[in-house]
């Protein structure tokens, strides 16, 4: 039974996604603020969470210097997350269906300079980003624009649906390194020279992770991205991808130097400051991040 589901499962995302991919986009434009609203009633503990996460961040965030000069009330951008999920999903229905090229002419990349310095290098470039903006179109953009590279995921639990995503992503040259067991994977790579793309603002087990400050609460995060770049000598450029106007602006920043204390305090105090480019971002961008994760999670209350 259970592979059947599987396979039901899998056949219906194909539909759906395909249907969404060969609707116009002026249609699917004019259908994101109401199919945004629907999504927030759909998952109405996410919608919960979100609401938390927001009441208990702002305050914070409000007195952020790249906090924007317009007013943004939580009720506003809990609507505005929901709207910026929805179009990025359309987006990636476009792109999973070989319809999304000219999301990729569309982006625009900001400090280039900075990624090329790094390459130069010759041990690999370490991607470090969050769930920003549309990061799985950032993911497939790196080796349409960069060259070969890979990206760390978690393998999905339906079998039939993850070869169905590999598939599609394959079509970009875009290869994943599985979560398990990936450090040998991503050191593999940066020995070939090649980008590895790494998503590490969401909640890490205590087993995995370090506490520090997110958005002026305690939070757990994952220390990997400062042990593979330790381990492996590559260079560390925080990377992000946000919406501006009609289009997507992909934007890297200067190698992240770390400190030489390899000590568990040292690794804390380098997490806490690759995690401060996530909040910089959030605050400049801030409907624009994964608020429907909770993000603190097994951390206690708030600082």
């Amino acid at each position: 039974m259970q592979r059947l589901f599987w396979m039901l499962e899998a056949a219906v995302f194909y539909c759906l996604t395909l249907l969404v991919a060969v609707t116009p986009a002026a249609i699917l434009k004019c259908c994101v603020p109401p199919l945004g609203f629907v999504l927030s009633r759909l998952i109405p503990g996410r919608r919960t969470v979100v609401a938390d996460n927001l009441k208990n961040a702002l305050p914070y965030l409000k007195k952020h210097p790249l906090w924007p000069a317009c007013e943004h009330d939580a009720r506003l951008l809990a609507r505005e997350s929901f709207e910026n999920l929805i179009q990025s999903l359309t987006e990636i229905c476009k792109l999973y269906h070989g319809r999304g090229d000219g999301l990729f002419d569309g982006i625009e990349v900001r400090g280039h300079e900075h990624y090329e310095a790094a390459r130069a290098k010759g041990k690999g470039v370490i991607c470090f980003s969050g769930h920003c903006g549309n990061w799985e179109l950032m993911a497939l953009a790196f080796s349409r624009l960069f060259g070969n590279g890979a990206v760390v995921a978690r393998r999905q639990n339906n079998p039939y649906l993850n070869r169905m995503v590999e598939r599609m992503r394959m079509s970009y040259r875009s290869r994943i390194i599985y979560k398990k067991g990936a450090i040998r994977g991503i050191l593999t790579t940066l020995r070939s020279g090649e980008l590895v793309g790494i998503l590490a603002d969401q909640a890490a087990s205590p087993e995995d992770g370090v506490l520090i400050e997110v958005m002026g609460r305690t939070a757990w995060a994952s220390k990997s991205p400062v042990l593979i770049a330790r381990k492996s000598g590559a260079p560390l450029l925080p990377v992000f991808i946000h919406r501006e106007g009609g289009h997507h602006v992909i934007t890297f920043h200067p190698e992240h130097i770390f400190s030489s204390d390899v000590s568990d305090a040292g690794t804390q105090r380098e997490t806490q400051a690759l995690s401060r480019y996530v909040e910089n971002f959030v605050a400049a961008h801030p409907a624009q991040w994964y608020w429907v994760h909770r993000r603190w999670k097994r951390a206690g209350a708030p600082a």
